[in-house]
């Protein structure tokens, strides 16, 4: 039987000890997207942490202090084994889904003097390209009937429930000592608005 095209497929699951404490990584895909979910403890009881992280390679692998990424990467995770339970969707969307090599271009623009929304809109590009039905599926697939969302993005709220999400709280997640981000920070509060105590 041929498995329509834009069905979530759970690709793989294994064990996933890590700094933070043990989780099981899942792997899916859906249509052309990939994802990968860190699922720790159980989900299906009183709304679990969840956290949809859009893959920031200069963030998270090269410690780019451009970007709090990797800070709140890390702060989910603590956050999440300090409660025993919860959920990180890891979304391949680099750049608020333009791409990683228009992201490079976006910093090139960005060293001219352009902020993160005005480069991207200099490349012709949209400010945010990201939707998020397959963080939906995959939430869905884990049977979470509600989140409590780790985001500082209202749009991801109201993006998250039109893909049939409840979430029934948002969670700050605004790690300190991002004062080097700050220009890029204010940026998403004053343009993005973004949810930040700046």
């Amino acid at each position: 039987m041929t498995v329509p095209a834009d069905t979530l497929v759970k690709v793989a699951e294994a064990d996933f000890p890590t700094a933070y404490g043990h989780f099981r990584i899942h792997g899916f895909r859906r249509a052309e997207e990939e994802a990968v979910a860190l699922a720790m403890g159980n989900l299906a009881t009183s709304p679990p942490l969840v956290r949809i992280h859009s893959q920031c390679l200069t963030g998270d692998v090269f410690h780019s202090l451009r970007c709090d990424c990797r800070a709140q990467l890390e702060l989910t995770l603590e956050m999440i084994a300090g409660e025993g339970r919860g959920l990180v969707i890891y979304e391949n969307q680099e750049g608020r889904g333009i791409g990683l090599l228009n992201k490079l271009r976006a910093y090139e623009l960005q060293d001219h003097g352009a902020d993160t929304v005005e480069a991207n809109q200099k490349l012709g590009l949209e400010v945010d390209l990201r939707d998020y039905l397959l963080p939906g599926e995959i939430i869905r697939h884990f049977q979470i009937p509600a989140v409590r969302l780790l985001s500082n993005n209202p749009g991801k709220i109201q993006a998250l429930e039109r893909a049939g999400v409840v979430v029934a709280e948002r969670v700050p997640c605004q790690p300190s000592g991002t004062d080097l981000a700050a220009r890029y920070l204010n940026t998403k509060k004053q343009k993005l608005g973004h949810l930040l105590d700046l």
